[in-house]
């Protein structure tokens, strides 16, 4: 059973790798087209992403690495990521941090332009 239950672990974490390989990167990964981040800086330890999202513009599914993201001008998103889809304002000032592989797509539902710096881990 052990070794079973071992098995079916290691399968997801395989899967969930190749799945996070085929999106694109925040800075690949744009809006019907359009890119929504610019690099400000880059180096061999991090990157870092100014990303602007006016209303109903958002980021289509892509992945993070690691990465601290801080809110220059906050907003209202719709954010949809495995648990699901919910509606959250981020406030201006506000930061957050992943230290996982994450992956989700956001649309800026509000009637303000957002924009974030992400920086993010090599």
């Amino acid at each position: 059973m052990i070794r079973l239950l071992t098995v079916v672990l290691c399968i997801s974490v395989l899967l969930s790798c190749t799945q996070n390989q085929k999106l694109p990167d925040s800075l690949e990964a744009g809006w019907k087209g359009d890119k929504v981040c610019e690099v400000i800086h880059e180096d061999d330890d991090i990157r870092v992403l100014k990303c602007t999202f006016p209303p109903q513009i958002g980021h289509e599914l892509h992945y993070h690495q690691t990465h601290f993201g801080y809110t220059l001008v906050g907003g209202t998103f719709q954010i949809t990521d495995e648990s699901g889809t919910r509606t959250l304002e981020v406030k201006t000032g506000s930061n957050f941090r992943n230290t996982e592989i994450i992956s989700h797509e956001v649309l800026n539902v509000g009637t303000t332009t957002a924009v974030f710096l992400i920086t993010e881990i090599k």
